[in-house]
């Protein structure tokens, strides 16, 4: 008996092994063939589809947040793209303008859409009032400089040269004249998505954002026409990081917008030139994110990286309706530095996934609101000398609901034993210039308002410009009981250089 199972165990064995190597001469249809060689080409090698067919295509180019419309094609085509390359000077925050570089007269450039396969004709052309050379690499092409080598193009020219877009997926074109990171940085640069042959699964909405670092000699938000720093840039020290080019710009009455149970796919470009991107929407999950803008993609995924010169494609479906938030997830760019945008759902109510009411105006402010218009008249009256106090109260209320009211409260009554309240405040009236001492230098250790103690922290918003600590400081003056007066501009700036001791460090 002993003796069989010796010869048995072998043959077991044996047998075990010839099963599998059957299985691998007869794949099975979800199983590609060992000895299938086309499925190992991949990329440009198979993105020829021959010459083009049928009559030359106009590419339609549209300006962020929109998306051109689906290609619909089933075979290659000549595709004719005319851009222009514009500078112009723009808003990049409230009252804040900057001298833009631009692909279309945006920022992000003009959103390009072909197929792969394509035959991409391409048309620069230099405005005549610009100032300096530009040219374009795409990295959609597959050539010397992704273009840049044959589009160097002077003022009042135009260049041309032809590409076959070989390779699907989403890629970032910009300018790269030296200095490039100069050029990308006054916000050269924007989106070419090469659709499979395929195409792409159809979806309710598609939208165009695309973040990107500025520095500006003035610090965030200060006022006027701010020039480029290169020193900053250098030092990859932006003043603002930013979505579509301007703080606001996807905010407000500008949001994007969907409807509950409709599914949204969003092409998201870097344009860098410095940060990389640590994108997320506040309260949705990503179904799927096509990561790197290439070919696979990844399923339920909270918040994904896109490099400086990178893009991703993303889906997510609403079950919900609200205000989602699109941010810059390294946190102090998007509250501090402007990488915040808005996509308002509306719809019903769904109680089964999502009971809670929805406050985000105490968590972003003047963001989920309507855009900062009030701080604009400001500005302008303050730089004419004209700045009245009821213009002031307008400005410092927006300021105080997207800085203060966390805290404090829209209503100014603080939280009872954490936060002091600034409403009917014995310590406000006191000393009515505390506010923007407090404001601009925090303040840490025991005080008494209204006969209760608190001994919690405030963190110094120094961030702040001289005349937004004013217009803050005359809304709250001017409110809820308090003893009334201005504060201006150059008072702020006087307090500003005069540090107390129970400053805050801001922890």
């Amino acid at each position: 008996m002993k003796r069989k199972n010796v010869y048995l165990i072998p043959l077991l064995a044996a047998l075990a092994l010839a099963l599998p190597a059957c299985d691998r001469s007869s794949p099975s249809s979800d199983t590609p063939a060992a000895d299938a060689s086309q499925d190992r080409i991949v990329g440009s090698r198979k993105g020829d589809f021959g010459p083009p067919q049928g009559e030359p295509v106009n590419a339609i180019l549209t300006s962020p947040p929109m998306v051109p419309p689906a290609t619909g094609r089933t075979a290659p085509a000549k595709v004719i793209v005319e851009l222009d390359v514009i500078e112009k000077v723009m808003p990049i925050s409230e009252g804040v303008d900057y001298t833009f570089w631009t692909f279309g007269g945006t920022v992000p450039g003009s959103f390009i859409r072909v197929r792969q396969g394509d035959t991409v004709e391409f048309h620069l052309r230099n405005m005549p009032d610009s100032k300096m050379p530009h040219n374009i690499d795409l990295h959609g092409v597959t050539g010397p400089g992704g273009g840049a080598a044959s589009s160097f193009t002077a003022p009042g020219h135009r260049t041309q040269f032809t590409f076959k877009a070989l390779n699907a997926g989403l890629f970032v074109y910009h300018c790269a004249t030296a200095p490039v990171g100069m050029h990308i940085a006054n916000g050269m640069y924007g989106m070419i998505l090469v659709e499979p042959p395929e195409g792409l699964p159809e979806v309710d909405r598609e939208y165009y954002v695309m973040q990107g670092d500025f520095y500006t000699t003035g610090k965030y938000r200060e006022k006027g026409l701010q020039p480029f720093d290169m020193e900053k840039a250098i030092d990859e020290n932006p003043t603002y990081v930013l979505f579509n080019g301007s703080e606001g710009s996807t905010t407000g009455d500008n949001s994007l917008t969907a409807k509950v149970g409709e599914t949204v796919r969003m092409y998201v470009g870097n344009g860098g030139p410095n940060l990389v991107s640590s994108f997320h929407v506040i309260g949705e999950i990503f179904d799927k994110v096509w990561y790197e803008g290439g070919t696979n993609y990844q399923e339920n995924v909270q918040t994904t990286l896109i490099p400086a010169g990178g893009a991703a494609m993303m889906e997510f479906h609403l079950e919900v309706p609200g205000s989602y938030v699109l941010v810059d997830h390294s946190i102090f760019r998007a509250f501090n530095k402007g990488a915040l945008a808005i996509l308002k759902a509306d719809g019903p109510e769904n109680k089964a996934i999502y009971s809670g009411l929805e406050v985000d105006e105490m968590y972003l402010g003047d963001r989920a609101g309507d855009s900062l218009g009030a701080v604009a008249v400001a500005a302008k009256a303050q730089a004419s000398g004209e700045l009245t106090v009821e213009e002031q109260m307008a400005a410092g209320k927006e300021l105080f609901m997207g800085t203060c009211s966390t805290c404090h409260q829209g209503n100014g009554e603080g939280m009872a034993g954490v936060f002091p309240p600034i409403a009917a405040s014995d310590y406000i009236k006191a000393d009515p210039k505390s506010l923007p001492r407090v404001i601009l230098h925090g303040l840490q250790g025991k005080v008494t308002v209204n006969g209760e103690d608190y001994d919690s922290i405030m963190p110094p918003m120094n961030q702040l410009t001289d005349d937004e600590v004013a217009n803050i400081s005359t809304y709250v003056l001017n409110s809820w009981n308090n003893p009334g007066g201005k504060i201006s501009k150059e008072e702020v700036a006087e307090i500003r250089t005069q540090k107390p001791a129970n400053a805050s460090a801001g922890h």
